[in-house]
């Protein structure tokens, strides 16, 4: 469980990068779009939320990076980070089910700072209990 403490910050820095670079969803949103989902958009409305998804799906990422540099901030920001992942593999599990052969990469890395997240803080809580 120490391997796990000590190199989780690797997970959260190049996941958070991956992450991060959906930020260009803001610039090309039907791009994005298509990449992400395998699908389109003909529409003001909808280009606005890509690119409001972009965004935050982009800032998460950048919130990841920042965990990973700054330990003090680390199990904030991997706890909001594999909490919003859970969201979306949820949401797509349950509602979009038809975009699941696409967004396969995605969930798969989603999944592995999801379950990389729980180690770690699994790992922290034995640290402090057994340090108590």
């Amino acid at each position: 469980m120490n391997l796990i403490a000590r190199h989780f910050k690797w997970l959260m820095l190049v996941s958070g990068f991956l992450t991060a670079t959906l930020f260009y969803g803001l610039i090309a949103p039907q791009a994005a779009l298509e990449s992400m989902f395998g699908t389109s958009f003909d529409g003001q409305l909808e280009s606005i939320i890509i690119r409001s998804w972009s965004a935050l799906v982009g800032l998460i990422g950048m919130v990841m990076i920042c965990g990973a540099l700054n330990e003090r901030l680390r199990v904030f920001c991997a706890s909001i980070a594999a909490l919003s992942k859970a969201i979306f593999v949820s949401l797509v599990t349950i509602y979009g089910q038809d975009f699941l052969n696409v967004t396969a990469p995605a969930i798969a890395l989603d999944l592995l700072v999801i379950a990389g997240t729980l180690l770690f803080l699994l790992a922290l809580r034995r640290q402090r209990t057994s340090s108590a």
